[in-house]
């Protein structure tokens, strides 16, 4: 078993971020992730960004964007530095895939999802498809043995330190596979394009929804390919509705209510267990953040995976 221990960010300033996809409004889970990261950000007199991953326009909403930033701007979670736009940063991702390429770390791919639900959807090793110039398109995979820093314990175990939920591991094999980097549809994937912005706006720490956890030991894995620091990782439980079903655009979560910032902020503030008193649900907004700021302790989210939305 391997713990990921390298990290160049230790003695870095503080630097955050909430990086929204434009695929619906933000709801009250989409808050506890902005919320959660941002105090983190400024309780340690860091900088907390903003970043669209803006990646996917076949599933973005139309106006998506803008109403993404206008319940951020609602709720005084105001962005330290110009917002960054994915979609204007395709030169910057060729760049780190071509150095990808030329180090042989990926390789291109036109494997089908019918080819792999034969393994469990994960492609490992082999290729089960020929590259020649008549197929006219592919997908790039990063190639999960290649060597890197993580090097391997306990057979094909990999693992990283959670700020709040201790070690966590999988298996190169049955969990993470030949992982794609660029889509055959020539769209850049999630993994590549996060590891690369949030290396180059600095970001030393990175607090999101647990649902999140399982890309990690992928971006570690860029991360050592590109010899790029690791941030440190925080991931706060998620929301769950009545049904047990976490809250998401996926299953239709309802919008936030932008009528009344302060008694979602209350609310928030109570369900990342930070015990606001009753006297500050009548605060404005500013005060809110101010004392979420002041009295900001993540640790009493360590070992919670989900919570009943409230």
């Amino acid at each position: 078993m391997q713990s990921s221990s390298h990290d160049t960010t230790a003695n870095a300033p503080y630097i955050g971020r909430f990086a929204p996809s434009p695929t619906g409004p933000l709801h009250f889970g989409s808050l506890l992730a902005a919320l959660a990261s941002y105090l983190d950000a400024h309780s340690h007199g860091g900088k907390w960004l903003i970043r669209m991953e803006d990646l996917d326009p076949p599933r973005e909403m139309p106006n998506a964007q803008e109403r993404i930033l206008e319940a951020l701007d609602t709720y005084h979670l105001f962005s330290d530095e110009p917002i960054v736009y994915q979609s204007q940063r395709s030169d910057i991702y060729q760049q780190a895939l071509d150095r990808l390429i030329k180090n042989n770390l990926v390789f291109p791919c036109t494997c089908s999802r019918k080819q792999l639900n034969v393994v469990n959807g994960i492609h490992f090793g082999n290729c089960y498809s020929v590259i020649d110039s008549n197929v006219p398109a592919f997908a790039w995979r990063f190639n999960c043995q290649s060597p890197t820093r993580l090097s391997l314990k306990q057979g094909d175990k990999v693992s990283f330190q959670d700020m709040l939920q201790g070690e966590f591991q999988q298996s190169l094999q049955q969990d993470i596979g030949d992982f794609v980097v660029k889509r055959k549809d020539q769209l850049w994937a999630y993994q590549l394009a996060m590891v690369i912005d949030d290396y180059h706006q600095g970001v030393t720490h990175v607090v999101r929804g647990i649902d999140l956890i399982d890309s990690t030991l992928r971006q570690n894995m860029l991360q050592a390919a590109l010899n790029y620091p690791e941030p440190n990782y925080a991931h706060i439980p998620v929301a769950c509705a009545a049904n047990g079903q976490k809250l998401s655009k996926q299953n239709l979560a309802p919008a936030l209510d932008l009528s009344n910032p302060t008694k979602n902020l209350w609310l928030a503030l109570s369900w990342l267990r930070q015990k606001p008193p009753e006297k500050l649900r009548t605060a404005s907004v500013k005060e809110m953040l101010e004392w979420g700021i002041a009295h900001w302790d993540i640790k009493v989210l360590s070992n919670i995976q989900s919570q009943a939305a409230i």
